[in-house]
Formats: C-alpha cells, structure tokens, sequence
C-alpha cells in the first residue's frame, strides 16, 4: 500500500476520541506530535469530527473502529489500534478496505510485569497474610517461603511474558517458557511447546500466564492442569479471564490443591459481588489494572511514529511492527 504525503492541506492522522486507562486521547494525539512534527495530527473529540476526518485522513489511530465509520473512509490506509489484541476489531471489514491494522503488543511489558513480580512476591512472602493481621492489630508471623530457587513457568513469550521473565532475572529462579513454537527459543533457561505443559507444571512453584486469548488457550488451565502443580503452587493470571476455568480454580484454593493464586482477569468480568472468589483468603484480585501505566501513550506513540517514519522511506504500509493485516 503506498502513503500519501504528509505535505499536504488535509490532516494526516486522525486521534479518535476514546481514552484509555482514563487518560484522554488528547494526551496520545501530543505524544505523537512530539515525534511526528512534519504531519498534521488532529484529535476526533467528537462523532462529528470522526467522520469528517475519516474521510480524508491516510491513518487513524484509536481503541477501535466500527464498521459504519469505516465505510466513509475514502483515503485510509492504516488503522493504529490502541489495543494490543484485536478480537474486538472489525477485521474481515478492514481487509475488505485494503487496511493495514497495527497493534499496541509490547507497549503493556514493563508495567504488567512489575505487578506479576508484586504478585509472586506477595504471595511467596504472604505480605497479603501481614495486611489483613494489621487490620486486627495483630502482631503474629506465619511461615513464608522464598522465590530463590523455585521454578517459574511463563506461558506465553510475547512482549509481557518475556518483560515478566527479564524482571525474574536477579531472584535466582530457574525459568520455564511454554510456546507454540519452541524451536523459536526464547528468553527462559528452558522452552516447551504446549503439548509439554503439563510436564512442566509437575515442575512449577509459579505458573505466570501471560497468552492472547484464542480458541486454543481457552479453559487452558482447568482441574486437570491444577491437579499437576505441586500443592504449593501459585498461579498469577495477567492474560484474560477465560484462559483459566474459574469453577476448577475456586475449587482448587478452597481445598488447598495449590498454594495461591493472582488474577488481574477473571471469567466473569467483572467480577460479580457475590463470587466466591471474593472470600478467598488465598486469592488476590486486581480489577484488571495491570495494564495501567502513565507511559502508556508514550510507548504507543513510539510505534506509530516508528512505522509511519518506515512508510515514509518504503512508500508501502507494509512489514511494519506489530502489524496484524
């Protein structure tokens, strides 16, 4: 696909006017005018300004697009999601428009991983025990463990996994990386493929899953897979909700089959109040906030304006990081 240039009297690139993480699109639409001084960059504050702007613009950068808005789009040849999955988009609609459709995959790694290392730590430690005994003034300690030279298992190497597994690098763990294609390797001490996971949960303290969900990984972790962690086992969720079969998972903790778990996501979601999942002493629950990070436009930005300054020497909207179509 070949660029317009963005010498022109038309803008260049649309801002649609969803936030995300409760920071204004106003905020993305600086960040890339900060990296990208030669091209006309307007924010869509209103559905008003969206279509008008869709008519002209080569690129428009937003969480999503829907269908109708898209068919006024005469001149667009990349759609910059804000998103790092793209289930949510209208897929087989943007190819039929000859788009290109770029991601955000990578741009969540160093918060979610952050808050994974909370999470093992947390419960290796039983920092969350210590909170609730200070709610009663209660001075009293507990056995702990201790994360050196335990296993951690991480399934998935994306951007967030392999974040997850740099930040593991100075608590002396061995790492286990579970992928579909493992002759691709990896930042882990060892790489599995998926048909080998459950030799490498016989092995885990920590099971880390950091996938996309798809129709593979759905209910990917189930009472079988729970069954073959080691009692002590922890299991940290920051992928989605689904990939773990939330009935098994509440049944496991309540009967002490694994040692705790973390879940930023959750099947349902939200949660609803009255989940057992609630009361479960063993249980930590973030309402899927692992991904909210200040720097969020910034790293987003940096994508865009990386492709977009690719387009400008190739003159094609293609090969470009994290593109998807």
């Amino acid at each position: 696909m070949t660029r317009s240039s963005p010498h022109t009297d038309e803008p260049d690139i649309a801002v649609l006017r969803a936030g995300v993480h409760g920071m204004p699109a106003s905020e993305y639409a600086n960040a890339l005018r900060e990296r990208l001084p030669d091209y006309d960059i307007e924010l869509a504050a209103t559905p008003d300004d969206e279509q008008r702007l869709i008519e002209i613009v080569p690129v428009v950068a937003g969480n999503t697009i829907d269908e109708d808005l898209l068919d006024h789009a005469k001149n667009l040849e990349l759609f910059a999601s804000s998103y790092a999955g793209y289930g949510h988009l209208p897929m087989d609609a943007l190819d039929s428009h000859d788009v290109a459709v770029t991601t955000a995959s990578g741009v969540h790694g160093p918060n979610i991983a952050e808050d994974v290392i909370g999470f093992i730590l947390t419960l290796t430690r039983r920092h969350h025990e210590a909170w609730r005994r200070k709610q009663r003034h209660e001075w009293r300690a507990s056995p702990v463990s201790e994360l050196a030279d335990s296993t951690v298992t991480v399934v998935g190497l994306g951007g967030i996994g392999s974040a997850v597994v740099e930040r593991l690098a100075g608590f002396d763990v061995h790492t286990i990386g579970i992928r579909n294609s493992p002759e691709k390797g990896g930042p882990t001490d060892e790489v599995l493929g998926s048909d080998e996971l459950h030799d490498a949960l016989s092995r885990t303290d920590c099971l880390v899953l950091a996938v996309p969900l798809t129709d593979e990984t759905e209910g990917l972790i189930g009472s079988p897979e729970l069954t073959t962690l080691p009692p002590e086992a922890i299991v940290v969720n920051v992928a989605r909700g689904p990939i773990v079969d939330t009935d098994a998972l509440v049944s496991a903790l309540r009967s002490n089959e694994i040692g705790g778990a973390a879940v930023d996501v959750t099947d349902p979601e939200p949660l609803p109040e009255d989940h057992p999942l609630w009361t479960l002493e063993n249980a930590l629950i973030t309402p899927h906030n692992t991904g909210n990070t200040p720097d969020y436009y910034e790293r987003l930005a940096d994508i865009v304006a990386e492709n977009l300054q690719q387009v400008a020497e190739t003159g094609e909207y293609d090969d470009l990081r994290n593109q998807v179509l």
